[in-house]
């Protein structure tokens, strides 16, 4: 059927259900809310749609949107769960079972009729990565059970004055109850205040006498201090005392009254410099070798482990986003992975974001962006060469989380790609007015072709894991709930390196690189994406420049997916 998804941003949950909705043959068009009322009524006029679907909106529909037309609304709580901030909610009351419920659209928020409802587990994780994980999951099942009954014909949604609902109304969940009491409050309460607000709006506080919030959090098990004082930095993050222990804050935002010229989220020790200078670098370094114990409990964003032949190297940074000296730690650490000796090398594994590609929020902030965008690519070039030419072992990306632009063509260079079900793939670069590098005119065509190839990067749309499959982008399907991914990685790992065929296919990867072919074919589209890319970063006039700033800096209406009326992607 036709359906028409209205959202106040193409988020991970838009992009999620549009993907998912086309790969069972609907004719899906999006429309941004932000944008007001008329473009919404214009896109209906346009689509007729049978079916109206909000996943994630900040506004009401318009009255005579809802009215004239079946329109459903996706709440990320259970049935008779009404208000903003449902997430929040349940994290705070450490719920450890909630919902997401698709609702009838009515005058009253959240008070429609329920068309279905999907329960799920909640894992002491942060809001978002729970939106993109557990909640995801929800909503898609949810929303498919909606569209079948709406489809069926007979199906009588189910009013919430029916006395099995129970109704409870949650106002916003404000920034004072989730202030943080450095001298009264525990570690594990500082943790579970920051995965409350974790990735909006974060937990506002006060450092070196400026207000900032702060975002995500990871327990330290030996650095001390006085509460409140910050103790030492590591790999952008800084490491602050609790009066029990300690935590480590990846990342801080400063307001946007604070003087500060880039109030967005970014390393938290580059605001801290931002704010004096000196004080970042000031902090003492704590570092911590790639094969920290498994038991330590720690910030660490990128991990070695080995089991047997296999070796796991994952890493998780911050939104997915990987900055200029992450991307160079990154290459040395799989460095260090190849003196290991394993036949099967993993990266990623984890739950959440696989990788986004360059930092765009550090190029913002940098008084050069032109330059720190050229130095971050060819960072992310050199890590994906690395990949490429590796022929001593097999190299498998798992992707247990999204992956966009750069991060889709670093998954790409490994020798196989495994995703879990409910992972989407965005295999483009044009939303940011960007040609692209990262070796992607040699991975993707070799893929799936040239042909879907250039269609892939020219419609700039999510694909599902498992149209992703069908098309060659991915090897193997995980299906596993997020929290369970890294394990059924590992099983699967290991298997692969016991198989009897691994050094066959281990020995073709070293006949193809002493033939040398591979070196000249990369060394070629790499001189050929870096001239296009080169190009871009420095003409302060390509859009590149306004679609970047616009994004990271939340530009009213603004989306990297700006799309102001009815897609059809044929």
């Amino acid at each position: 059927m036709d359906i028409l998804l209205v959202a106040s941003a193409f988020n991970s949950l838009s992009q999620r259900l549009y993907a998912e909705l086309t790969g069972h043959g609907h004719r899906v068009g999006v429309v941004l809310a932000a944008h007001g009322p008329d473009p919404i009524r214009a896109a209906v006029r346009k689509l007729r749609p049978a079916l109206v679907i909000a996943p994630m909106l900040r506004t009401a529909l318009p009255e005579d949107v809802w009215r004239e037309h079946t329109c459903l609304i996706v709440h990320p709580g259970p049935p008779g769960d009404r208000g903003p901030s449902a997430l929040d909610w349940a994290i705070d009351a450490r719920t450890p079972r909630w919902g997401v419920t698709v609702l009838q659209a009515e005058a009253a928020m959240d008070a429609g009729a329920i068309w279905a409802a999907e329960p799920f587990l909640v894992p002491p994780v942060g809001k978002s990565d729970l939106y993109r994980g557990e909640v995801a999951d929800a909503a898609v099942s949810a929303v498919l059970a909606a569209v079948r009954r709406f489809a069926d014909g007979t199906h009588k949604p189910l009013p919430q004055t029916d006395t099995s609902v129970t109704v409870v109304w949650r106002d916003s969940f404000r920034q004072e109850r989730r202030r943080i009491d450095w001298h009264r409050d525990d570690t594990e309460t500082v943790l579970h205040k920051l995965r409350a607000a974790d990735s909006q709006p974060g937990v506002l506080d006060e450092l070196l006498g400026r207000e900032v919030f702060l975002h995500g959090g990871c327990p330290e098990d030996q650095l001390r201090g006085r509460p409140g004082e910050l103790l030492a930095k590591r790999a952008g993050a800084v490491c602050r005392a609790t009066m029990d222990g300690a935590v480590w804050i990846p990342e801080l935002r400063p307001r946007k009254n604070s003087g500060d010229p880039a109030p967005f989220r970014r390393p938290a020790t580059s605001v801290l410099a931002a704010f004096t200078g000196r004080t970042g670098a000031a902090l003492p370094e704590a570092r911590l070798p790639f094969d920290v114990p498994a038991n330590r409990r720690t910030w660490s964003d990128i991990r070695y482990r080995q089991r047997g032949d296999v070796g796991f190297l994952s890493f998780s940074f911050p939104g997915g986003a990987m900055s200029t000296w992450q991307c160079r730690r990154l290459l040395a650490a799989y460095r260090f992975a190849l003196a290991r000796p394993a036949r099967v090398l993993v990266l990623g594994g984890t739950r959440d974001f696989f990788s986004n590609g360059i930092h765009l929020n550090v190029i913002e902030a940098a008084s050069d962006p032109g330059r720190e965008s050229w130095a971050n690519l060819n960072a992310m070039d050199d890590l994906v060469e690395e990949i490429l030419l590796t022929t001593d072992r097999l190299v498998v990306a798992a992707l247990g989380g999204n992956a966009a632009a750069g991060g889709v063509m670093l998954a790409l260079a490994a020798d196989e790609v495994w995703c879990r079900i409910g992972t989407v793939l965005n295999p483009h670069y044009r939303r940011m007015g960007l040609y692209g590098s990262e070796y992607w005119t040699y991975t993707l065509p070799r893929r799936v072709g040239p042909e879907q190839a250039e269609r892939l990067t020219n419609e700039a749309l999510p694909v599902s894991a498992a149209h992703a499959e069908r098309l060659g982008l991915v090897d193997q399907l995980v299906v596993a709930a997020p929290q369970d991914f890294a394990a059924e990685t590992g099983r699967l790992a290991c298997e692969l390196a016991a198989g009897p065929g691994l050094d066959r296919r281990i020995a073709a990867k070293a006949d193809a690189r002493a033939a040398k072919e591979r070196a000249r074919s990369l060394a070629g589209s790499r001189r050929a994406e870096l001239a296009r890319m080169h190009a871009i970063f420095f003409d302060p006039r390509a859009p590149y420049h306004a679609l970047r700033s616009a994004f990271v800096r939340k530009a009213p209406g603004h989306s990297p997916f700006p799309l102001t009326g009815p897609v059809d992607p044929g």
